[in-house]
């Protein structure tokens, strides 16, 4: 009896340890196979509280699909007819789908106020990049210089929008 108590520990003893490549005391298994991505998605798909992984791929992929096509449609018709091609690009289209998106994702009212009234403030600072950038390019600048202004003044006014938000508040 008193042997087998001593076989015990020195079995436990050697065992190898995690780090020289073992599992420590945890019975070993083949590092061969694998439980195989079923597995897997069965158990993110346990632990989350949305829709279940396929759905969400699915929903993800049909978004990015009609965003697409809304811009290509955009740019395509810009290169025949530039004014129709901006009346489509200024619609809200992204900020709609957005919506829409989040709505049915969670259909949270005050949330979907917040962002709402967010998307706003957010809009106003975008808006002196439409200005700036015809102005660069009648004076001659190359486009993707323009087009980096643009984007820099964008970012310079968001960071401004961000910073009286938060300092002031939105009114809501």
């Amino acid at each position: 009896m008193l042997k087998s108590s001593f076989a015990g520990v020195a079995q436990l003893v050697r065992a190898p340890a995690c780090h020289a490549g073992g599992r420590g005391f945890e019975p070993r298994h083949s590092r061969h196979s694998s439980p195989g991505v079923g597995h897997t998605l069965k158990k993110i798909n346990s632990e989350n509280g949305y829709l279940p992984l396929g759905k969400d791929m699915v929903f993800f992929v049909l978004k990015c699909l009609i965003s697409g096509v809304l811009i290509a449609a955009a740019s395509g018709v810009a290169r025949r007819y530039p004014g129709a091609g901006a009346l489509i690009a200024s619609l809200p289209l992204v900020s709609v789908l957005g919506m829409i998106w989040l709505w049915v994702e969670k259909p949270d009212r005050l949330l979907m106020s917040y962002h709402a009234e967010a998307t706003f403030w957010y809009v106003l600072p975008s808006l002196p990049m439409f200005l700036l950038i015809p102005r660069l390019l009648r004076a001659g600048l190359p486009f993707w210089i323009a087009l980096m202004a643009g984007c820099a003044l964008t970012i310079v006014l968001y960071l401004g929008t961000t910073w009286a938000l938060a300092r002031f508040g939105s009114g809501s």
